[in-house]
């Protein structure tokens, strides 16, 4: 394979633009060449395969719908509290509608890997290792909700995304006042995340605080 990191990743978003354009059957390497403006076979010079190809889109697309460093920093300057996942729920939307391109390769790449075992075992690794680092990072950085909160909300944020970038209509108006995506993404985390983190009294069985308080 051709050592070219520049032009490897041109043709990544390039296959990208193709894989949401005309899907997994219309990705091939000629039609990457044609989007890539290159010459024909350039694009086999640079994947083993078309299994090689999705791996490498997977790869750029983590990379172009990844979090601004910056905004996290500046988010996690705020306190530790639902409004502060909001925050991150709208970031995460305002993403994914930047580059609606991307996302809709990512749901491309989720059809094609119902029907190739290899890429079916990767893509897996590859989405699952995401929720984790969510989990991880909620965890870390004390926001509110544990594991069983992020994947929740985790679910409850794909179906959105899915919807609004695919079937907007379905979603327009379907609560009355509440904007989309914005206003459900509101009301999303409202319904999902606890206001607050817990501290480790919290946490605690009421009885036992109860009991802790009356022996003062």
């Amino acid at each position: 394979m051709v050592a070219n990191p520049e032009r490897r990743t041109a043709l990544a978003d390039a296959g990208v633009e193709v894989l949401a354009r005309e899907g997994a059957r219309g990705l091939t390497f000629r039609a990457v060449d044609a989007q890539a403006g290159v010459p024909v076979g350039t694009a086999s010079n640079y994947f083993a395969g078309r299994d090689d190809l999705l791996r490498q889109i997977d790869s750029r697309l983590h990379v172009r719908l990844a979090p601004d460093l910056s905004v996290v920093a500046e988010l996690l300057t705020r306190p530790r509290d639902r409004a502060l996942v909001a925050a991150f729920m709208h970031d995460l939307t305002a993403r994914a509608t930047g580059d609606r391109t991307g996302w809709l390769a990512l749901l491309e790449m989720r059809l094609e890997a119902t029907r190739r075992p290899g890429l079916l075992a990767s893509y897996t690794a590859s989405v699952r290792g995401d929720l984790m680092e969510g989990m991880e990072f909620q965890r870390t950085a004390g926001l509110p909700g544990g594991d069983e909160t992020v994947a929740v909300l985790y679910l409850a944020m794909l179906g959105l995304i899915l919807e609004h970038l695919t079937l907007p209509g379905v979603l327009d108006g379907v609560l009355p006042g509440v904007s989309v995506p914005d206003g459900l993404v509101d009301r999303i985390v409202a319904t999902i995340v606890p206001e607050t983190a817990e501290t480790p009294e919290t946490t605690e069985p009421a009885e036992k605080r109860g009991a802790e308080r009356a022996q003062g």
